[in-house]
């Protein structure tokens, strides 16, 4: 929803920039001559006395083959009797030919991190590294890390539960030709991600982390996480926005969206400047002109939205339309609206749930969609794990590779 700002693209002046840089010390070194010095007489003694004027790199990686023969060798222990001994394979060689940790590790990260679907990720596989793999192979590589971090995902929701600010989304995602619902815990550090065939209450449940929430959750005001009563609800401003500009857009003749528009972005504004400067909590003078100026925008807007009496007497709840259903959810919900000005740890939206949901709908574009539901929450739990690895800085082939030789719980003994 940002405006255009009339600069040119690009850094602006003053901007610190980031460029390619070498972190490792080169492989090989080749010494460029002058085109000049070519055929000249004098060339190997000017030679030794050449010394480096500019160093240029070339980051490249290379692509090959590896394989590694494993030999079980036997001991004639007694040439008479023909006793021997017979040496035994490592634990992780169990096939007479099987696939290495960073090529599973590769496949994996594919498939799930990289959101490519079976198909093209074992074309991918043959095209680049000329190896014969199916996409069954594939799918197994998948559910055998999904197996191995789960306890790991389990102490991540177990975490998510104990946290004092959560994020929580869902969306839809299609499983074999039907919708089922992706629910996602998160924070700045952990994510939690579930399926389930409903989207409210019971999904919610199903996920094991608002039963035993005890903190402030951020949401989009979905009907279902008002059924939380022991918890602190804080609205995504985010969202209001959104709605707000659609009402703006829509209905030129109503005047208060846009002067709730700027009551939010003020409100957001002051409580950064307070913030930039150390302060924890905005000022009783700020606190006072946000609740006048929030009570007098709703009083417009209930003017301009009155409540239509009934031509006839029906059971249940009046009729309101989406404009008026809006109005009165600001009005009910006005604590969670401004939790984020009252509490400087609540955020202003609750863009963190959506970044970290949003993978999902590049898996869908990209896959068109999951085969089964085991297959859907073996993805999940891959991504619950590669999410947290992420925000505590291992890169997601790094944390992949880990879980494959066994040892998952590097992301807990690392401080997640």
């Amino acid at each position: 929803m940002r405006k255009p700002s009339g600069k040119k693209a690009g850094g602006q002046k003053g901007h610190r920039g980031v460029t390619l840089s070498v972190v490792y010390e080169p492989d090989e070194v080749i010494s460029h001559m002058p085109r000049e010095c070519a055929g000249c007489p004098q060339f190997e003694s000017c030679l030794g006395k050449a010394r480096t004027g500019e160093t240029r790199h070339v980051v490249d990686a290379v692509i090959e083959t590896h394989v590694v023969a494993h030999k079980a060798l036997v001991i004639e222990c007694c040439p008479v009797n023909g006793d021997h001994k017979k040496a035994a394979f490592p634990e992780e060689i169990k096939g007479a030919v099987q696939y290495g940790e960073n090529l599973q590790a590769l496949a994996v990260a594919l498939n799930t991190v990289g959101a490519v679907s079976m198909n093209r990720t074992r074309e991918i596989l043959s095209g680049v590294f000329g190896i014969p793999i199916s996409t069954g192979t594939i799918c197994a590589m998948v559910s055998r890390l999904a197996a191995k971090v789960k306890d790991v995902v389990e102490s991540i929701r177990q975490k998510m539960a104990d946290s004092a600010i959560g994020h929580f989304d869902e969306t839809g995602a299609r499983v074999d030709g039907k919708t089922y619902w992706v629910h996602n815990a998160s924070n700045d550090e952990y994510t939690y991600l579930t399926i389930n065939r409903k989207r409210g209450y019971e999904g919610m449940e199903a996920a094991g982390v608002l039963p035993a929430f005890k903190g402030v959750a951020v949401h989009d005001c979905w009907a279902s996480y008002w059924k939380y009563t022991n918890i602190l609800h804080a609205i995504c401003c985010a969202h209001l926005l959104r709605e707000l500009i659609g009402v703006e857009e829509n209905h030129p003749e109503q005047t208060w969206p846009r002067a709730f528009i700027e009551l939010l972005l003020a409100m957001k504004k002051a409580k950064e400047k307070a913030a930039k400067v150390g302060k924890a909590e905005l000022s009783a003078y700020y606190h006072r002109k946000f609740d006048k100026l929030y009570e007098e925008t709703l009083e417009t807007a209930f003017r301009q939205n009155p409540y239509q009496e009934p031509t006839e007497k029906k059971r249940g709840r009046k009729k309101r339309g989406k404009i008026l259903a809006l109005v009165d959810r600001l009005k009910a919900y006005k604590a969670s609206v401004c939790l984020f000005i009252n509490n400087f740890t609540v955020p202003f939206d609750n863009n963190q749930a959506e970044r970290d949901i949003r993978m999902i709908k590049t898996k869908m574009k990209v896959s068109g969609c999951f085969r089964s539901t085991e297959g859907a929450a073996d993805y999940l739990l891959v991504m619950s794990y590669v999410g947290t690895a992420k925000k505590h800085g291992f890169n997601a082939f790094d944390a992949i590779r880990r879980a494959i030789s066994g040892n998952p719980e590097f992301l807990l003994s690392r401080g997640a």
